[in-house]
C-alpha cells in the first residue's frame, strides 16, 4: 500500500485550499467544498518555452470517485512516465468512467453554478430517474445512438418535458466526456435531433387552478381571522402576486420600509432577474408586527431562522376547505382581475407578475419597471382584496 500525508479523514474534512500528500500528489479544495486530485510531475530531459524543467499538472478526477489509494497508484504512474522522459498526457493508460460516475462529477463541479440547491439536486435526480437505469453503467465511450434513444423514447410521448431536460443534461455529459478525450464523435443526442427519429409532441400546457376574483375578498376576510404564520404567508401571497417561493424565502434584509419596497434578488426568481415590489399599507400591516420575532425570515417555520414549508400554504388551504384551487392560482386570479376589473395596461399587469413582455429588442430599452404604476395596481388589488365583499 502507497503511504502519504493525507488520510481518508483529511480527504473528506479539510478546508478549501491546495493540501500536499506526498510525491507530487494533491488534493485540492475549491470555495463550493468541491474536491478533486491533482498530480504535479517534472518530465525528464524535456523543457518548457523559457528554457526550464517541463514541469506539469495532471487532474485525476474528482475525491469522491477516485479513492486516495487510486490517487496516489495513478499518480504514481505518472512519476514512472515522467522519470522516463515520456509526457503523462499523451503516454498515461485512461480509466474511461461510466456514465453515472461521470454525471455525478459534472454535478459536483458544476455546482457553484446552480441557481440553487433544488436546481442543482433536480438536474442529477433527473438522469438518476431515467438515465442511470439503463446507461449508468455504461462506459461514457461506449454510449451511441441506440443507447441514448432507448433511454429517451421510454419518457418521450408520456413526459415530454422531462425528456427534453433528460436529453439536454445527458448532451452535457457527453460533451464533457469528449472534452476530457475519453469518448470521440459526434455527441449522440445531435444525431438523434438531427435525424428526427422521434416523434413530435406539443407539451401540455398545465395550469393552475385559480379562485375567482370575485371570491377572494370573502376568501380573504376569512384567512385574516387566522393567526398562523402560515395564514400571513397566504395573505401576503394573494396580496403581492409573487410565487410560493419567493414569498416564504423573503429575509428582512430585502425590505426597504423606507421606500416600502421589496426587492427579491435574481437568485431567487424564476426568471433570474431581480423584482421588486411595491409593498402596500394592507402588506405592511402583516409583516411589520412579524419584525418582534427577530428571526432571519419574515416568515418563520417550526425551526428557528428556517422559512415555512413549501406544503404549509397548501395545506392551509385544505384546512379551510377551499378545494380545487392551488396557492400559484393567485397569480392568476390577480391576472384576471387587473385585466377585468381595474382594466389595468398590459405592460403593468405582467410586470407585477415578474413577467418579461415583448422582444429582445423590446427589454434592451425597457430601463424601467414601472414600479410607481405597479404600486398604483397593487393599492387598488389590497384595496378590493380587504374591504370589498
Amino acid at each position: 500500500m502507497i503511504s502519504g500525508k493525507l488520510t481518508k479523514r483529511t480527504v473528506q474534512t479539510l478546508g478549501p485550499g491546495r493540501h500536499g500528500d506526498g510525491n507530487g500528489l494533491y488534493l485540492v479544495v475549491d470555495p463550493s467544498g468541491a474536491r478533486r486530485w491533482v498530480v504535479r510531475v517534472t518530465v525528464k530531459g524535456q523543457k518548457n518555452r523559457l528554457g526550464k524543467p517541463l514541469r506539469t499538472d495532471f487532474g485525476l478526477g474528482g475525491a469522491d470517485l477516485v479513492s486516495l489509494q487510486d490517487a496516489r497508484s495513478q499518480a504514481l504512474e505518472y512519476r514512472r512516465l515522467a522519470r522516463q522522459g515520456l509526457h503523462p498526457r499523451f503516454n498515461a493508460r485512461k480509466e474511461i468512467p461510466t456514465f453515472e460516475e461521470l454525471a455525478r462529477q459534472v454535478h459536483i463541479d458544476r455546482k457553484p453554478t446552480w441557481k440553487n440547491e433544488k436546481h442543482g439536486q433536480q438536474w442529477i435526480n433527473t438522469l438518476r430517474d431515467y438515465a442511470f437505469p439503463s446507461i449508468g453503467r455504461l462506459t461514457v465511450d461506449s454510449i451511441g445512438q441506440p443507447e441514448v434513444l432507448a433511454c429517451l423514447s421510454a419518457i418521450w410521448t408520456e413526459k415530454p418535458e422531462t425528456a427534453r431536460r433528460l436529453m439536454q443534461r445527458i448532451r452535457v455529459v457527453l460533451d464533457v466526456a469528449k472534452s476530457k478525450g475519453l469518448r470521440t464523435g459526434e455527441n449522440p443526442i445531435s444525431e438523434i435531433k438531427n435525424a428526427d427519429v422521434l416523434p413530435k409532441v406539443k407539451p401540455r400546457v398545465q395550469h393552475h387552478a385559480a379562485m375567482a376574483w370575485k371570491d377572494v375578498p370573502e376568501f380573504y376576510a376569512d384567512l385574516s381571522k387566522r393567526t398562523a404564520m402560515a395564514a400571513k404567508a397566504l395573505r401576503f401571497t394573494c396580496l403581492t402576486g409573487a410565487r410560493t417561493g419567493e414569498v416564504l424565502g423573503v429575509r428582512w434584509q430585502e425590505i426597504d420600509f423606507d421606500e416600502n419596497v421589496w426587492t427579491c434578488p435574481s437568485e431567487r426568481m424564476k426568471g433570474g432577474v431581480e423584482h421588486r415590489v411595491p409593498l402596500t399599507d394592507e402588506m405592511l400591516s402583516i409583516i411589520e408586527p412579524l419584525k418582534a420575532l427577530k428571526s432571519e425570515y419574515v416568515f418563520e417555520g417550526q425551526k428557528r431562522h428556517k422559512p415555512l414549508s413549501n406544503m404549509s400554504l397548501l395545506m392551509l388551504l385544505r384546512r379551510m376547505n377551499v378545494e380545487g384551487v392551488t396557492v400559484h392560482g393567485f397569480r392568476s386570479t390577480f391576472r384576471d382581475w387587473a385585466s377585468e376589473y381595474a382594466h389595468a395596461p398590459r405592460e403593468v399587469a405582467e410586470m407585477s407578475l415578474s413577467h418579461r413582455i415583448g422582444s429582445a429588442v423590446e427589454h434592451a430599452y425597457a430601463r424601467s419597471d414601472l414600479l410607481q404604476k405597479r404600486r398604483e395596481l397593487l393599492n387598488k388589488w389590497s384595496e378590493f382584496v380587504s374591504t370589498s365583499g
